[in-house]
């Protein structure tokens, strides 16, 4: 019997990049001949879930769902719970602006047996300097609060195991906006078997970021609040 792996995408505000997208990665989902592409619009303001609602006519793997704007962390823990509620084996998650590239997946896919988590380490970024600072800070963050040394704790571009899923996934708080950080985390609290994985990552490939550095500040502030009330309990 075939592992029935899902492939899961939050996206908001993607109209530009979600049907390529969409169609990249329904093709390893397509290769495997077991699972589902899984996108989650979170209540975008434009044609995002119109486009999939379209796709979803050709791509017999994908399936669009939606949901109310509550972030990034609200969508990828929606996208998950469905995930584990459909029975995957193994969940992947990525992000819908096209940075990831769908041909490093099969690194990933070929020790999936091996490991709980496989994690990409994003060693060359090409999305920004102001990107890469927050990430060096993150890593300092999550040293301070949890005594961690992360090569890349918030990458989009995550192999798990439906079992290792399932056991962390409830110690996450609801709708936590870093709930892929939190995850992580917890993977490496608990020992889990891991592996971090260098990709490759590609500039925005159409649209505009959502995130901008007001917000990324905002974030961060709430982040280490956070960190500090849930680092007795994780």
């Amino acid at each position: 019997m075939k592992e029935r792996l899902y492939i899961v995408i939050p996206a908001y505000n993607e109209e530009m990049n979600i049907e390529m997208v969409a169609r990249e990665w329904h093709e390893v989902i397509a290769n495997i001949g077991e699972g589902k592409l899984i996108i989650v619009d979170d209540g975008s303001k434009d044609n995002t879930y119109a486009k999939l609602q379209e796709l979803q006519n050709e791509l017999s793997y994908l399936i669009a769902l939606t949901k109310p704007n509550g972030g990034h962390g609200s969508a990828v823990l929606f996208a998950y719970e469905y995930a584990l509620t459909e029975s995957a084996d193994y969940v992947f998650q990525t992000d819908s602006d096209g940075q990831t590239a769908p041909d490093e997946f099969w690194e990933l896919w070929k020790t999936r047996a091996d490991y709980d988590i496989q994690i990409g380490y994003r060693k060359d970024r090409q999305d920004g300097l102001s990107r890469i600072v927050v990430t060096k800070l993150l890593k300092l963050v999550l040293f301070f609060y949890f005594g961690l040394w992360i090569k890349d704790a918030n990458t989009p571009f995550r192999l798990m195991s439906a079992v290792s899923l399932s056991n962390f996934l409830p110690r996450i708080p609801k709708n936590h906006n870093l709930a892929n950080v939190l995850l992580t985390v917890l993977y490496e609290k608990n020992k889990a078997r891991r592996r971090y994985v260098s990709i490759t990552f590609r500039p925005r490939q159409g649209g505009i970021n959502s995130i901008n550095i007001p917000r990324i500040v905002r974030i961060g502030l709430k982040a280490m609040k956070d960190f500090a009330g849930l680092k007795k309990s994780l």
